[in-house]
């Protein structure tokens, strides 16, 4: 067993090089007029730095003092570079955020990657407030260096989820390309699609010198020149996610910068409805938004899919699941079975006389979702109620690909009113003994609408249930 002594070690090290005698190496470090000339030791800086090794190699006489330049390091940044090679030690608390960035720079430039890996991780937990403050230096200056991954990366994170706050203080035109890469192609991008876009292409001009933003004024040139520029950033925008409008106005004046196979299945997604998706499209962004829905059972997607039900936006059509998020409306918790009971009493003490309603059950022991859309009103009795604008859904999993959406054709009956019963749609029953009583009666069959909603009918038993209000935003 070995006893490593590695304090003491440190100490001595770093007494040699505050000894002015045995130096072989002279360092003139800074620019004027702040510039110091520091001595050092040949053997140390060449096992401790690889850039240090390279430089000293060409000298190969132990009997000549060797001088060396490094005019874009400060002499207090590599007093505190040679206090580490030394040493193995390294003190920030003094230091402020803009001397440490420095000193990870001179790091950079002398090949010290355990340094160069700390410095990133120190600044990202403890000064990432003062990177956002100074984005626009930390962001140009991290992209000019392969090794600054993890600083790339906090500026990539930094941008995805405030883009605004990008915009109003960096000019996005100068950004490197690599850095603009890995911006548009995250899937958590906090931005409209068709703001990505406009800032691609406004991106793409920039490159170009191309002053004028009407693409009706360009020349055959104009369009070469952009489409090679945009090369690498064509394929990460998902334009399937625009709307008809948003492809009318925003995409089709530059058709001639994409794929003619991509414009013509663009064109078909937005003419054709039965047009079938290919395989490799992107999915929509996954754009967070704040207070729409308060659900431990279904998320946005689903939000999304049975409010383009309920405005009839591209009910028929197959690539509204690929289309960015429609929520229009705020759905209002009513009830959550698993906080407030599974009773008819309890879903109509909570549920009654509040119309635009949708119910979701959550099926015990799958991912399974079903549920109905009532634009009227319940009551704790009547019996059948009509209207021709409900329907009942289910989803095979918190994903909609297979969603299933069934529209009344017995408008008569459209829902059932009941003192015993829980939210019943006709094709989806829920009932109990009691008011009182928890249901014991749940079936899910085709009886009043188009077509079945489930596989396998008949009685199904849930996790939880949720009503929810719909509210216009």
């Amino acid at each position: 067993m070995s006893t490593q002594f590695l304090s003491k070690l440190s100490q001595n090290y770093i007494e040699l090089l505050d000894d002015n005698e045995y130096y072989d190496v002279t360092i003139e470090v800074g620019k004027d007029p702040n510039v110091r000339i520091l001595r050092s030791h040949k053997n140390i800086l060449c096992h401790r730095s690889p850039y240090l090794r390279r430089t000293l190699a060409s000298s190969k006489n132990r009997n000549v003092l060797v001088n060396i330049k490094l005019p874009n390091i400060s002499p207090e940044v590599f007093q505190i570079i040679l206090r580490y090679i030394y040493g193995g030690i390294l003190s920030l608390n003094v230091q402020d955020p803009s001397e440490i960035f420095q000193t990870l720079l001179a790091a950079e430039e002398l090949l010290l990657q355990e340094l160069i890996d700390y410095l990133q991780k120190y600044l990202i937990e403890n000064k990432s407030e003062w990177m956002e403050q100074h984005f626009e230096f930390i962001h140009r200056t991290s992209f000019q260096f392969n090794s600054l991954v993890e600083l790339q990366q906090f500026c990539t994170d930094f941008m995805v989820k405030s883009p605004e706050k990008i915009f109003k203080s960096l000019d996005f035109t100068s950004i490197s390309e690599k850095s603009l890469v890995q911006f548009i192609k995250r899937d958590d991008l906090q931005m409209k699609e068709i703001d990505v876009w406009e800032h691609v292409l406004r991106w793409g001009r920039a490159q170009n010198t191309i002053d004028k933003p009407d693409p009706n004024t360009w020349s055959d040139d104009d369009f070469e020149s952009m489409k090679n520029t945009l090369q690498h950033c064509l394929p990460l925008i998902r334009f399937f996610s625009l709307s008809s409008k948003g492809f009318l106005q925003k995409v089709r004046p530059y058709k001639k910068l994409l794929n003619s196979q991509l414009y013509e299945n663009l064109l078909n997604s937005h003419l054709d409805p039965d047009s079938e998706p290919t395989d490799n499209i992107l999915p929509p962004r996954n754009i967070r938004f704040d207070n729409i829905i308060d659900s431990k059972i279904v998320n946005l997607k689903i939000i999304s899919v049975i409010s383009r039900w309920i405005d009839k936006v591209d009910v028929n059509c197959k690539f509204s699941r690929l289309r960015e998020l429609y929520l229009p409306y705020k759905f209002q918790l009513l009830l959550r079975g698993s906080r407030d009971g599974l009773t008819p009493k309890k879903f109509h003490e909570l549920c009654d006389d509040k119309p635009y309603n949708v119910t979701f059950f959550k099926i015990k022991g799958t991912e399974e979702i079903i549920g109905g859309y009532n634009p009227l009103k319940w009551v704790s009795s009547g019996g059948w109620v009509a209207t021709k604008d409900g329907f009942v859904f289910s989803f095979k999993n918190k994903g909609v690909e297979n969603a299933i959406i069934s529209n009344l054709e017995k408008t008569d009956c459209a829902f059932y009113c009941s003192p015993q019963n829980g939210p019943d749609f006709g094709d989806i029953i829920v009932w109990a003994p009691e008011v009182t009583s928890n249901y014991t009666s749940m079936v899910c069959r085709k009886r009043h609408h188009e077509k079945r909603i489930r596989d396998v009918e008949g009685n199904f038993i849930i996790e939880d249930y949720e009503v929810f209000q719909i509210i216009k935003r």
